[in-house]
């Protein structure tokens, strides 16, 4: 197994000399000045986040969080062979949140927990990872926002590319005119996820604790075709692709268009593919319209993984004077208004656009990094939950407009669904009687 010192050297070579170990996980504080973190949700990217954490400098993992026993006993075995000392475990957040003693929460249980943990958090004092999206409805993202603000603690969202440092030049490049006024800008991701079935109502497995599980999300009988990953499908829990994974290229586009709320939101797609349980679609296109005369597209293909230029997953954007692709983790082009390549920006770290777990596996710990490096007080964080929200509701209006089937007309100060009462009764959700979220 890979260890801090490995996992330092490894990251500190790749790059081609931009990611180097002194600025990649320099610890600028004294040495006793330790994070201390508890890790809600480690099956399987909330595992990688616990290791990728226990590997930083002076950061300790102190507590796990799952449902799942097996789960719950398979991370803290991780974590203890990683750093010889043996986190301590809780099937329920609340249980874990009693404990004063940390500086953190690192979140990546499904999306329907993600807000109701965070503010769970945050009124325990505790500073927050979430990973993204950062909400399952557009309600909860302005609740996360206002609790954020509330209880004055940091909150950054997994939007690892605000930390790439070529993506930030990029971005910087666009900003300053490289190719124009930018007006228009197309994501994409791909994938090729096999059918999920048709589902049989199952005895819970002994392991798994369904109740928490579920925790603020309306109860749903058991199926065995849900847990661990599934649940990516279905409304109750999940978001689809689109935020899933359509959230990350989404944040690049409305960072590099320079753009907040959208005035209108289209969207078409469906269960193409396979028919199964899968109630999300799995190809989806959204158009957006923002002021300006600005506007963008992302195209989602979960079933279907043929690569659009060259790439899984990538954005482009259009300016009248050239354009700029970034179809790679940290690396980008730029093409002059004749098409031809005038400038490319390469770093060769190693990513998988198809990797569930973490396609950018090296670059990520930049973002890690940077949490640990802004609860010490010794940084800024990358992703502040204001734009975590932006970019996330970006999304869930596509998904709003795919399932009421129509254009939606948005209000460009803060992304509200106008005269629309269908639309707008997806803007919040039910809770289950006692796990109702309240800032």
């Amino acid at each position: 197994m890979q260890n801090r010192r490995d996992f330092i050297k490894q990251t500190a070579i790749v790059g081609a000399g931009v990611l180097t170990s002194s600025n990649l996980f320099a610890f600028h504080g004294s040495p006793n000045e330790k994070v201390i973190l508890g890790i809600m949700g480690t099956n399987s990217r909330g595992m990688f986040l616990a290791k990728s954490f226990a590997k930083l400098p002076n950061v300790e993992i102190a507590y796990i969080c799952d449902p799942d026993a097996k789960v719950l006993a398979k991370t803290i075995a991780e974590i203890e062979k990683m750093t010889g000392k043996k986190p301590q475990g809780f099937a329920d957040v609340r249980k874990m949140l009693e404990k004063k003693d940390f500086d953190g929460m690192a979140i990546s249980a499904p999306d329907h927990w993600h807000t109701p943990a965070a503010i769970m958090g945050l009124q325990a004092g505790k500073n927050i990872y979430i990973e993204k999206p950062c909400s399952h409805n557009p309600k909860e993202g302005e609740m996360l926002v206002e609790a954020t603000n509330k209880y004055n603690k940091l909150v950054q969202m997994g939007s690892q590319r605000r930390t790439f440092s070529n993506v930030k030049d990029m971005i910087a490049k666009l900003h300053s005119g490289a190719i124009g006024r930018v007006y228009f800008a197309r994501g994409w991701y791909v994938n090729n996820r096999k059918s999920i079935g048709k589902g049989n109502i199952a005895a819970v497995p002994q392991n798994l604790n369904f109740d928490l599980w579920q925790g603020p999300a309306p109860r749903r009988e058991y199926k065995d075709n849900l847990v661990h990953y599934n649940w990516h499908w279905f409304w109750n829990w999940g978001t689809g692709e689109a935020l899933n994974n359509g959230t990350h290229e989404l944040d690049v586009i409305r960072w590099g268009l320079g753009v907040d709320f959208p005035t209108q939101v289209v969207s078409a797609g469906g269960r193409y593919h396979f028919q199964d349980d899968w109630e999300t679609p799995d190809t989806q296109t959204i158009t957006y319209n923002f002021p300006n005369n600005i506007g963008c597209t992302w195209e989602g293909r979960s079933c279907n993984g043929f690569n659009s230029e060259g790439s899984g997953r990538g954005v482009i954007f259009y300016g009248d004077k050239g354009t700029i692709t970034y179809t790679e983790a940290n690396s980008y082009k730029i093409f002059d208004g004749a098409n031809k390549l005038v400038s490319e920006v390469k770093d060769d770290t190693p990513f998988d656009p198809k990797n569930a777990v973490s396609p950018t596996e090296l670059l990520d710990g930049l973002h890690l990094a940077n949490f640990c490096e802004a609860i010490r007080g010794k940084e800024q964080i990358n992703a502040p939950i204001l734009e975590g929200h932006k970019s996330t509701l970006l999304p869930q209006l596509g998904n709003i407009a795919y399932r009421v089937g129509r254009t939606l007309n948005c209000d460009p100060s803060n992304g509200h669904i106008l005269n629309d009462k269908e639309a707008m009764k997806l803007w919040s959700r039910e809770y289950e009687k006692g796990w109702e979220v309240k800032v």
